[in-house]
């Protein structure tokens, strides 16, 4: 496996490799010892999976407030997604900073989003299944998100959102400066 640091420190491309030939290849997507010692030293508890079938689906900005904040290990295991990550850490130099990745299913490559991190992701391609490990269970009450077009943090999305395809969720999301994060 080799990792990428992205322009946020803390979220990490984990890229396993791949044994391969005519027939297609094998790939060991997940190993406890090694992500732990080259990413983070945590566990994971949980493993969520969701399928869009429209290209264009834009799904966040998501969070979950502690005690129950989740980091998470996302991965494109059919399609194409454009997978986005933003600092809504207190006191953090990259506060409200975002990046964003291309995970596909074709390169195998997976974003590790840390803690204090929003996440949201837009579908590139129809039919698309993205699956990821969290570090904490899922609580409905803690359950929270800021709109993906938030001027204050200025996600740069590679298609037209579409806000037919939006989420009745993530129309009513408040913005950053309107919220107060822990």
């Amino acid at each position: 496996m080799q990792l990428h640091r992205t322009r946020l420190a803390d979220v990490i491309e984990v890229v396993p490799s791949r044994i391969g030939d005519e027939r297609g290849y094998f790939s060991e997507t997940f190993r406890d010892d090694w992500f732990r010692a080259n990413v983070a030293d945590t566990g994971f508890v949980q493993e969520n999976q969701s399928l869009s079938r429209a290209r264009g689906v834009l799904r966040g900005l998501h969070y979950q407030k502690p005690p129950f904040a989740q980091g998470k290990l996302v991965r494109c295991i059919a399609g194409a997604i454009f997978d986005v990550a933003v600092d809504i850490r207190p006191g953090s130099p990259t506060f409200a900073q975002w990046v964003g990745v291309t995970l596909s299913a074709e390169q195998g490559n997976q974003l590790w989003i840390p803690e204090g991190f929003l996440h949201g992701f837009m579908t590139l391609e129809p039919d698309v299944l993205v699956g990821y490990k969290v570090t904490n269970y899922y609580d409905r009450a803690s359950d929270a998100g800021i709109a993906w077009d938030d001027a204050d943090i200025g996600v740069d999305w590679p298609l037209d959102v579409d806000l037919s395809l939006l989420s009745a969720k993530d129309r009513q999301l408040p913005r950053l400066a309107d919220i107060e994060v822990s």
